[in-house]
């Protein structure tokens, strides 16, 4: 007899599964962002740089390169449920080795590890996702896992405020801890590893009665590919270079950069105790804003450019917006919620508009290599601006007593909008041209149509 044709599971049991998953993944997120507001901690207490302090995030970065080269086979290898909790603990093992003793060495080490485990998390969270929802539910399924993962980062910025006694145990006269909140990440990488262990439990239980989908498309790197792409998707591949590396190696300086511009509107490095620290707080709310601007930005922007198309057009209005940011922090008084929520309102429009684009311009079965591809110029990226950056920040002696030494780094990130308006021109003359992929003409109604 033919076997029986199982029932799929319930809509409650595959929100719950979506509900574990973002919140382990939130863990990784947190991890990551939970040494934003230490930069200045780690300069005064355990004598780092700021060339030192752009290593932290450099050698993640390294380390993600490695992950595209092994991290979809071992899910091939092992299975989802399994390498998605080796991550997790990958993820936790990272995070630990970074508390345990305030060297560089060691430091740097645990970021590495830290790469290691949360880039191939991601990709292991991806392809879960794919197994549970399918058609509509799907986009929604990965927006709300990418909200929770995106409020573990605004919770990280924020995290000098809600963990104030953490930070500052001896009260705000006394020596800030540079342990204590990276013991607060070793915590979200043990709620993050739990509720890996549940998912799989979850998903065990699912297999023995339930029909589940077929997990996604794992994205792996194929050099021979890598030559056969059109220009419009390296014009794309250069966007998402300059964007990501003109945002994400800034939000890793951003705090120490906004507590020390905020504090020069208190009176510089004469001012209290108190109000040193008050501008910590303030700085680490602000970088928060940009992971909440694109929070809210990302799905509106998604539904404009749908409707609208338009794409390289929306790219060239993405880079203006970002070109003056970082000129007009370092130079003038203007309220800082302007510039930061411009910059999170450009950052949007990245996996709004420039990541559902590859689809138009790639062929469905090389769509793996090409958006692999994009993630390790990204994470090159990352690599180079962080430190880029850090010696930036180093040689001009950028501190809470030279605030205009951050100018430099500010620079260099302005540049990168105007290389980025570059790659978006020159996408919107080849696609309204006659070897175009219909970025600028698709939308819904012609799509449906």
């Amino acid at each position: 007899m033919p076997e029986a044709v199982r029932q799929e599971p319930s809509r409650l049991y595959r929100w719950m599964v979506l509900i574990f998953v973002s919140v382990a993944m939130g863990g990784n997120y947190y991890i990551y962002d939970s040494i934003n507001p230490l930069e200045r901690i780690f300069i005064e207490r355990l004598g780092f740089s700021a060339t030192q302090f752009g290593w932290l995030n450099a050698s993640y970065s390294l380390a993600a390169v490695l992950t595209l080269l092994i991290g979809g086979i071992i899910i091939d290898r092992i299975g989802t449920k399994k390498a998605f909790t080796l991550f997790a603990v990958l993820c936790l093992l990272g995070a630990i080795l970074t508390a345990v003793e305030g060297r560089p060495g060691i430091m740097i080490a645990g970021r590495t590890g830290l790469g290691l485990g949360a880039e191939s998390m991601i990709v292991a969270a991806t392809t879960a996702l794919a197994k549970w929802f399918r058609g509509k539910e799907l986009s929604f399924a990965f927006g709300i896992n990418l909200t929770i993962a995106r409020l573990a980062s605004v919770a990280a910025d924020n995290s000098p405020t809600w963990a104030h006694s953490v930070f500052y145990p001896q009260g705000e006269a006394g020596a800030p801890s540079w342990q204590g909140p990276l013991l607060i990440a070793v915590g979200a990488g043990v709620l993050s590893l739990v509720t890996a262990l549940i998912y799989w439990a979850m998903e065990t239980r699912a297999e023995a009665k339930y029909q589940l989908g077929k997990r996604g498309e794992i994205d792996k790197l194929e050099f021979r590919e890598i030559f056969r792409f059109n220009r419009s998707y390296w014009y794309v591949v250069g966007l998402c270079f300059t964007f990501y590396s003109a945002i994400f190696p800034f939000r890793t300086f951003a705090i120490d950069f906004f507590t020390s511009k905020i504090l020069a509107g208190y009176g510089g490095v004469l001012s209290s105790d108190a109000v040193r620290v008050l501008s910590h707080e303030k700085a680490g709310f602000f970088n928060s804003l940009v992971p909440l601007s694109a929070m809210i930005a990302t799905p509106l922007c998604g539904l404009l450019v749908d409707k609208a198309g338009k794409r390289a057009s929306f790219m060239i209005v993405g880079s203006v917006l970002l070109m003056p940011v970082y000129l007009v922090m370092a130079y003038s008084n203007i309220s800082l919620f302007l510039p930061v929520s411009m910059m999170g309102i450009a950052f949007s429009l990245i996996p709004a508009v420039m990541w559902p684009s590859v689809a138009y311009i790639v062929e469905q079965n090389r769509l793996g290599t090409a958006y692999a591809l994009m993630t390790l110029f990204q994470q090159i990226g990352f690599f180079l601006l962080n430190l880029l950056i850090g010696i930036a920040n180093d040689h001009s002696k950028a501190g809470l007593s030279n605030p205009g030494g951050y100018a430099l780094g500010m620079w260099i990130f302005s540049v990168l909008g105007f290389v980025g308006l570059t790659f978006a021109i020159l996408l919107r003359i080849r696609e309204t041209g006659p070897q175009g992929h219909g970025l600028e003409t698709i939308t819904t109604a012609s799509a449906t149509a």
